[in-house]
């Protein structure tokens, strides 16, 4: 499994960066992003937490871990900005925190993500077919997530996202170990999402080539 969208104490995690990668180990992952919740309060302290202990469990682990940030509940018009500051601090996949329905995210704050260079737009809601249609041409993936609440969309954001030929990822969202997916359990996310298993596997083609191009892991 490679899961790019995790989370530790760092934001509202109940696990340290070490334990939750040797969970993921566990349980067969391959590759996994810790992207915790940042703000403009607190990215400079997360973020270059995360490169440091991403840094030293690469150099034992077979599991690979990439240091990465979900920017969330950030004002539409400040997100661009926080998204450059995020990959200058050493996040090597960005993610927006898009418009659940299961939040009160601000209204535009897809179409700003879209807009400001990130890679990943992390459950959407109810995103629009333009919408949709800027990921498809900018190349942004877009998640189908197995985390309750966010999930209930996804099969909208699925559809949408076939019609418009726009890139999809499957992430966890896990909050806590039990939260974390296996592939026979992503798969049926991704079955219940109105998808195939040929689906599944192309999401996971996606997340293998956002983790290669991060190139943290010999660092």
């Amino acid at each position: 499994m490679i899961d790019l969208h995790t989370h530790t104490v760092f934001s509202d995690g109940v696990l340290i960066p070490a334990e939750l990668v040797r969970r993921a180990e566990v349980c067969d992952y391959t590759i996994i992003g810790i992207a915790d919740h940042v703000d403009a309060s607190n990215i400079d302290f997360v973020i270059p937490r995360l490169v440091k202990v991403s840094k030293a469990l690469n150099r034992v682990n077979r599991i690979r871990t990439i240091p990465c940030a979900e920017l969330t509940h950030i004002p539409p018009s400040q997100i661009s900005g926080l998204a450059d500051e995020a990959r200058a601090l050493g996040a090597r996949v960005v993610i927006v925190h898009g418009e659940t329905i299961a939040e009160p995210v601000a209204p535009g704050t897809n179409k700003a993500a879209l807009s400001a260079g990130i890679d990943i737009l992390a459950h959407p809601g109810l995103i629009t077919e333009q919408e949709v249609q800027m990921a498809s041409e900018v190349g942004i993936c877009i998640e189908i997530t197995a985390r309750k609440g966010h999930s209930l969309t996804n099969g909208h954001v699925a559809r949408l996202s076939k019609k418009a030929g726009a890139k999809l990822i499957l992430s966890s969202d896990a909050h806590a170990p039990e939260d974390l997916i296996s592939d026979e359990w992503g798969k049926r996310v991704v079955l219940g999402a109105g998808l195939s298993v040929d689906d599944f596997k192309e999401m996971q083609k996606n997340a293998l080539l956002l983790a290669q191009q991060a190139h943290p892991f010999n660092e």
